[in-house]
């Protein structure tokens, strides 16, 4: 077959191709461009899905009438001077491709008029051929109308979903960057109906309730970790309580250097520093924005730019998940009582008042000062972290049905599930001490060998590392069989393979975090904790408080089931009629 040489149009169809993938794309390159003009209100208006009808309208710097024209030649471009800007990019858009490839992809109109001009500019291309220019009347900025898009390529419109979800995608698009610049007011119309209205305060938190709602706004974190040294990331932004969730990773919004962009492993630093607080398939809501020196930022890898390659990935993967987790962290909540169950008589509520409960008679206090089924394998209590304050200081009162602990706290009462407090406890000491590489062991005086089969054996493979790093060391024997030679000392017994493999069992249906380590860890936690219906003493009861205190995160189970209820002084004197 002879090799030829493409035609300019030809060429310019492919170029439009691989920039302009469906309507959500002419959308976000339409808006890049005006954000990169300094626009401080962008108009977004869309016409089934976007097919019919793009209108993108901003107040920026707008663009001079002589170089209007220009603008739509493929390269053209006046924000890269010199190749050394390639390496250093502090825009948006630079490689002149997004208006060729939109005016090769539709029929477009510009109009764009300078501030302080008189008169603006105006252009129609079709088939990305000039069709008509002159001047036109218009407010100071740019405004590009888009329509029949894909009509001239219908292999690319086979392959574009119902107008519904092309609208769906647009509306992505408008209001990531609508969370990435909250000083810019952005308006979304779809179909003739206003979507989308941010107020443009430069607060986040307004863009992220016009976005998803006063109640995610209201439970949003705000996080400003500055680099610890000038070349270093940094993170801002907010990220939502765990208390809040969502079914999709749709709802992480991640940026660098304000560019909206998909990272696998930067979503993954996200929800690994959720982990254990959500439920299982659930995933956190948040915005987050790294800034990093432009030269650290390879943004020249995807036609659509986004994605983009990081020097030091690794480096800001965990400067990512740092500043999330030590901002839930920092302002971890215990979930209070529904206020439809506890709300008493009419009345205004006032500020709540610390409510003294009388202990109730327990039994004496074992033999031990710690049980040793309560205590964390071999550790002694870890003081409650003063820098966080976590918990209030709790005064074990008694045992409801033998399952959950009554505690008095200055503002209230919190009524703790004892599994779930101790499995958190619990889980967080087996990590720690598998970070630390100094896991407590129990070496069996003799190994014990086991059979294991089927999803026990896939098991143990799949997660022999994390097993290690926990205290275990069994060793493959050959076939079916395993020897058993250390347990962590909170698995430690009799009958070793049956814990073992009730172990395996329970990591087979676990419905806690996926990954190896933490899996392990909420496996082994579950198995070792307290279990309901079991009677405690006054002092393991306080035992647990002092464990639960001193945890990173002590509202949730390694599951994300809550731990703890409260339920404040004030609601307890409406209930009995005293406000």
């Amino acid at each position: 077959m002879a090799i030829r040489i493409l035609s300019p149009h030809e060429a310019a169809k492919i170029a439009a191709g691989e920039v302009i993938e469906r309507p959500a794309s002419v959308v976000k390159e339409l808006i890049e461009n005006s954000l990169d003009a300094g626009a401080t209100q962008i108009s977004v208006e869309v016409r089934e899905g976007g097919l019919a009808l793009i209108r993108v309208v901003d107040d920026g710097c707008g663009i001079d009438p002589s170089e209007l024209r220009l603008a739509f030649e493929r390269h053209a471009t006046s924000k890269v001077r010199s190749e050394d800007d390639l390496w250093r990019v502090a825009t948006l858009g630079f490689r002149g491709e997004a208006l060729p490839s939109i005016a090769a992809a539709g029929d477009v109109e510009g109009l764009s008029r300078v501030a302080g001009n008189d008169v603006g500019g105006r252009i129609r291309l079709r088939g990305g051929e000039i069709v008509d220019e002159g001047s036109g009347a218009s407010a100071p900025g740019t405004s590009f109308t888009v329509r029949a898009l894909f009509v001239a390529q219908p292999a690319r419109l086979k392959f574009l979903r119902a107008p519904a979800s092309e609208a769906a995608q647009v509306s992505s698009a408008v209001t990531h960057y609508a969370m990435a610049y909250p000083e810019v007011r952005f308006t979304l119309v779809i179909d003739g109906r206003v979507t989308l209205q941010t107020p443009g305060s430069g607060d986040l938190r307004d863009a992220v309730a016009a976005v998803h709602g006063a109640d995610v706004a209201e439970a949003a974190i705000a996080i400003d970790a500055p680099p610890a040294v000038e070349g270093d990331t940094g993170v801002r932004g907010v990220v939502v309580e765990p208390r809040l969730h969502r079914a999709t990773r749709n709802y992480i919004g991640l940026y660098v250097n304000r560019r909206w962009v998909r990272n696998r492993a930067l979503t993954f630093a996200v929800e690994e520093a959720y982990q254990g607080m959500l439920p299982v398939g659930r995933h956190p809501i948040a915005v987050l924005d790294l800034r990093l020196p432009a030269e650290e930022v390879d943004v020249n890898v995807h036609p659509t730019k986004a994605e983009v390659r990081l020097r030091r990935e690794r480096e800001v993967f965990g400067a990512l998940q740092r500043a999330v987790r030590s901002a839930l962290s920092a302002h971890a909540a215990v979930p209070s009582a529904s206020p439809a169950l506890w709300a008493g008589g009419g009345g205004t509520a006032t500020a709540a008042r610390p409510l003294i409960l009388r202990p109730l008679p327990v039994q004496p206090p074992l033999a031990s000062a710690v049980p040793e089924h309560l205590r964390a394998p071999g550790a002694e209590p870890a003081a409650p972290a003063p820098m966080l304050d976590r918990l209030p200081l709790l005064r074990a009162v008694g045992q409801v049905g033998n399952t959950y602990i009554i505690a008095e706290g200055p503002d209230g009462m919190y009524l703790i599930d004892q599994h779930a407090a101790h499995e958190r406890a619990l889980y967080e000491r087996f990590l720690q001490a598998a970070r630390d590489g100094a896991p407590e062991v129990q070496a069996l005086l003799s190994p014990v060998t086991i059979e294991v089969g089927g999803a026990r054996r896939a098991l143990l493979h799949e997660h022999a590392a994390s097993l290690a790093r926990m205290g275990f060391d069994i060793e493959h024997f050959g076939d079916a069989a395993y020897v058993v030679r250390a347990l962590p000392a909170g698995l430690a017994g009799d009958d070793v393979g049956r814990r073992v493999c009730e172990l395996l069992d329970r990591m087979a249906r676990d419905d806690g975090p996926d990954e190896s380590a933490h899996r392990v860890a909420a496996s082994l936690a579950c198995h070792a904790a307290v279990r309901a219906g079991m009677t405690m003493s006054g002092e393991e009861q306080r035992e647990l408080l002092r464990l639960l205190e001193a945890s990173e995160s002590p509202r949730t189970c390694p599951h994300g089931r809550p731990t703890m209820v409260h339920l404040t002084a004030d609601a307890l004197a409406r209930e009995f009629r005293r406000r």
